[in-house]
């Protein structure tokens, strides 16, 4: 999994240019499906089958990046953010563009650290004209924020874990299915990070009878963090509640029960902020009963998200005890 998830977290694939993600998932994947097809908005989407009720995974490809807005003459770029970026995050961090192109985030002076805000810092390609900058990069360029894969043991840090190391966890758990009792429907979705866009899609077509998003969660585990009940190394998170999902009550005591007879730790999540996948799966058509596995990660949206391995085993293990398990869609 350490190896999976450095070779997932490596790739540039900003919201809107998942393309080499993709490809890279659908790599790791085609031999363990029995079809596998790219919707016309580019979900990579991955068919098991085992009979009974429909169920839809949703893991989001995509990540959190920029965009160029604007070019000067001196050629440094002036950007907009492609999903939740901070300022704060940026400082002294490189970016690489779809084409290969480096640059590195700068900011102008400021008199107060409150006027810090996106539109007060730059790209620096190293270019000295506009002429020279555009002939590397043009408005409408998308980038991603790059860091080194850190592996601290037992634990591991890169940037873009939310949510390559949810794909990871698809990945593992369709490689170990061994007797699906459901038809399954694994969705790789892109644009999640610009509102849940592929999930919306993705769900209108697959019409399933249980969604379920596979993404990541904040934690309550740092010092003077705000207080939640999740922490890393105490298990899977299995959702109550966040801004964009009521975790249907039948899907999540579903997989309390599957967690606690396979005795596979885990831990209840109520997220104040932010959402997944499946905040767009439960709302699709007619209602899709609809839940997450979430795997705990400290520093979200940063450029060093931070995990422990064993929490992403159970939920691997989690997954795979839902593939398995007959679901009755009208008696959960």
């Amino acid at each position: 999994m350490k190896e999976l998830i450095k070779k997932l977290t490596d790739i540039t694939s900003p919201s809107g240019n998942e393309d080499l993600i993709r490809e890279a998932i659908r790599e790791e994947i085609k031999e363990y499906c029995d079809d596998l097809k790219i919707d016309r908005l580019g979900n990579l989407i991955a068919f098991k089958h085992g009979g009974g009720a429909k169920i839809q995974f949703a893991a989001h490809m995509d990540e959190i990046g920029v965009i160029v807005t604007y070019i000067d003459d001196q050629g440094f770029l002036r950007f907009s953010n492609v999903g939740g970026l901070s300022p704060f995050q940026l400082l002294g961090q490189r970016v690489r563009f779809t084409d290969g192109t480096l640059g590195v985030f700068g900011l102008e002076k400021l008199e107060q650290m409150k006027d810090w805000t996106l539109n007060k810092m730059y790209i620096d390609i190293g270019a000295t004209s506009k002429e020279e900058a555009e002939e590397k990069v043009a408005v409408g360029e998308f980038g991603g924020i790059i860091q080194d894969f850190a592996d601290l043991g037992r634990r591991v840090a890169a940037k873009s874990m939310d949510n390559r190391v949810g794909c990871a966890v698809l990945i593992e758990a369709l490689k170990r299915v061994q007797s699906p009792r459901n038809d399954l429907y694994c969705t790789f979705t892109v644009q999640e990070e610009v509102g849940l866009r592929g999930a919306k899609t993705s769900a209108f077509a697959i019409e399933p009878d249980l969604g379920i998003a596979v993404d990541v969660t904040l934690t309550g585990d740092t010092p003077e963090a705000e207080k939640m009940a999740v922490g890393l190394g105490k298990g899977v998170a299995i959702k109550v509640k966040d801004q964009s999902l009521i975790a249907h009550r039948r899907v999540k005591e579903l997989l309390v029960r599957l967690a606690k007879e396979k005795k596979i730790p885990y831990q209840l999540e109520v997220l104040t902020r932010g959402g997944t996948d499946s905040g767009a799966i439960h709302l699709t058509r007619a209602g899709v009963p609809s839940g997450v596995i979430s795997i705990p990660t400290r520093y979200v949206h940063s450029p060093s998200e931070l995990i422990d391995l064993e929490d992403v085993e159970a939920a691997v293990q989690l997954v795979v005890a839902v593939m398995e398990t007959p679901c009755d869609p009208e008696n959960l």
